[in-house]
């Protein structure tokens, strides 16, 4: 979908039906069959009454016809079965014409909805983080399960039972004024009394669905945040708090489900009143037109049951245009999604990247990239700046500490780098291997760039899965244990019954919090990208522990431009270059002894984690 142009509400359908379209039209096709065999049998029933079994004369041609090839009056008169027979084919064919409009709609609507949910995955996926960060992860889940279940529950069932209901009254309401003209209008006067108060009640319908469908994202989020968080909601005690929000908010969500019901409740009463109200005319009137010698009883009897089946339609048509209201709201939803600008429609903006040095390739540079922030300057709310005039560079294969407080702006920088947030026009810039990275693909750019978080993710799988989920197919074990010794796993997983085959929960939760970092770390290290980003990924490790690791990495990483990131003066202590960020800015910048030195923020941060504290750095 191209991301310049917004989709309307019908637009958004005829995107999502592609490859089902055929089944709807061929489940439509069958309808218009069924709907017509259904007409015929009122018809033969007519047809006995006034010209086999009573002594009507036959004023039309195709009847004489049909008639004389059924073996004329008499035969027929004694031989009542021939038209139970014919009832009892026409019946079958419609039943099997049934079970085809059954097969043809449901294929129609698995094809529907599994498009859904590939079109809203890969939607969800490309949209940039700010977005996510606007929207609550469960309001999101809610839109890709109950709005997409209720479009395709739509589309499937009561548009096709709108094409469907059409049918029926086009085809009854022919046959009824064949039969009476002024009965007809009787029955059919009704039909817009529905349509009309079926609308009112559309709109009524629409805005209570609206506010529960709202609640009910609100809900799921909650019970999202609750899941996923299970245990600091345990650690902190606040599982009565926690309680307390649920119960409160399923409580709202309930209050606007009964008010919709309460809706739903006086348009299905007033709808079977119009339709009772109906049946009791057609059936007056008919009785009397039938007294009077203006229909004969055989017409009567058919115009009475076309009119019963004509009941059921006309509440149907009614139906459905009520439940149109929650079906357009879910579509809104959904559009509001696949409206939304994704992450790569800047990309497709600037054109074809070709040109650059950095475009999509099968592997990576074999040389490491050089890093160069510019005058960078970055606001998340276009207020206040939390990057300041920042400029420094990263040469080739070199190692560069930072160092600064929380919230200096630390973690923005390199978010930055791999585009996670994209730098504004006017804002500076930033260059990886002398090109701008506004010029360079994202998904090329993040084959360049890793990035190990200080709270790692770690997907529902096991541990080699995870440290090797960069690379297609099954784990290579070498390259994963390879990784995992440089990431001082190796010998923790090794104690495990199932060793790297031990499945990792969601989220990581079967794992310490070192060990997911170091999970991350081996993740990085078995990627080896040109330029490699550790964000205080070794803040949840002992000391000693991250010794090890950063001995190891100096040993692995070479030909890697490494940035590291860190609260610990330790860790950072070996770099090449450390700057020191303030607020947004530069505060220093310079080698560990050249920070010492001039006696900054460096050196009393260094002061006050290494008073008291044996010196690790010996080694």
């Amino acid at each position: 979908m191209n991301d310049r142009s917004k989709m309307s509400r019908m637009q958004t359908m005829m995107f999502f039906l592609r490859g089902s379209k055929r089944w709807f039209a061929l489940g439509v096709a069958c309808s218009l069959f069924v709907a017509f065999l259904d007409m015929i049998g009122p018809k033969i029933v007519q047809f006995t009454v006034d010209h086999v079994i009573g002594s009507e004369e036959i004023s039309s041609a195709v009847a004489g016809r049909v008639l004389g090839i059924a073996g004329g009056r008499d035969y027929l008169r004694s031989h009542l079965y021939v038209v139970a027979l014919a009832v009892i084919v026409i019946a079958l064919t419609a039943g099997i014409i049934r079970y085809l409009y059954r097969v043809f709609n449901s294929m129609g609507a698995e094809r529907l909805i599994k498009r859904m949910r590939d079109e809203l995955f890969i939607k969800i996926q490309h949209l940039p983080v700010r977005w996510h960060e606007m929207n609550h992860t469960g309001d999101i889940i809610q839109r890709c399960t109950s709005d997409v279940e209720t479009i395709k529950n739509f589309l499937s069932e009561q548009l096709m039972s709108l094409f469907r209901v059409m049918i029926l009254i086009g085809f009854g309401m022919y046959f009824m004024i064949g039969i009476s003209g002024r009965l007809a209008m009787v029955s059919g006067a009704f039909i817009p009394i529905v349509i009309l108060y079926s609308v009112f009640f559309h709109f009524k319908i629409a805005g209570a669905f609206l506010h529960a469908d709202e609640e009910e994202g609100r809900l799921s989020a909650i019970a999202q945040e609750n899941l996923t968080g299970i245990r600091v909601v345990r650690a902190f005690g606040r599982e009565q708090y926690e309680r307390k929000r649920f119960k409160d908010q399923n409580e709202g969500y309930t209050r606007m489900w009964i008010r919709l019901m309460g809706w739903l409740s006086a348009f299905w009463c007033s709808n079977d009143f119009i339709t009772g109200l109906q049946i009791m005319l057609v059936t007056v009137f008919g009785a009397v037109f039938c007294v009077q010698g203006r229909i004969t009883v055989g017409e009567y009897i058919a115009f009475s049951s076309y009119n019963g089946m004509l009941s059921w339609p006309v509440r149907e048509l009614g139906r459905v245009i009520s439940d149109m209201s929650k079906a357009v709201i879910s579509v809104d939803r959904i559009r509001y999604v696949m409206n939304s600008v994704s992450e790569d429609a800047g990309d497709m903006a600037a054109g074809d990247n070709s040109d650059t040095d950095l475009k999509p390739m099968s592997g990576l540079p074999d040389k490491p990239l050089d890093v160069s922030f510019e005058h960078v300057t970055f606001s998340y709310d276009g207020i206040i700046n939390v990057i300041k005039d920042v400029s420094f560079d990263v040469p080739a294969g070199t190692t560069l500490g930072i160092l600064g407080a929380t919230g200096s702006g630390k973690s923005t920088l390199m978010l930055l780098l791999d585009r996670i947030y994209e730098l504004p026009a006017g804002g500076g810039c930033i260059r990886i291997g002398g090109v701008d990275v506004r010029d360079v693909d994202r998904h090329a750019l993040r084959q360049y760039v890793g990035l190990v978080l200080q709270e790692p993710f770690l997907f529902s799988g096991t541990i080699a899965e995870n440290i090797a989920i960069t690379h297609e197919g099954e784990p290579d074990m070498e390259l994963v244990r390879s990784a995992a010794r440089t990431a001082a796993l190796d010998e923790a997983v090794t104690r495990f019954a199932d060793g790297y085959d031990t499945y990792v929960g969601e989220r990581g939760v079967t794992l310490s919090g070192g060990q997911k970092q170091r999970t991350a770390i081996a993740r990085e290290i078995a990627l080896h990208p040109p330029v490699m980003i550790f964000d205080d990924s070794l803040s949840a490790v002992d000391t000693e522990t991250d010794v090890r690791i950063r001995r190891a990495l100096r040993e692995t990483t070479g030909g890697s431009t490494v940035i590291l990131i860190s609260h610990r003066i330790t860790t950072l202590m070996q770099a090449d270059r450390i700057i020191v960020l303030d607020r947004g800015r530069i505060a220093e910048s310079g080698t560990h002894a050249e920070l010492l030195e001039r006696g900054g923020i460096y050196r009393r941060i260094y002061d006050i984690q290494t008073a008291g504290v044996r010196d690790y750095e010996s080694v």
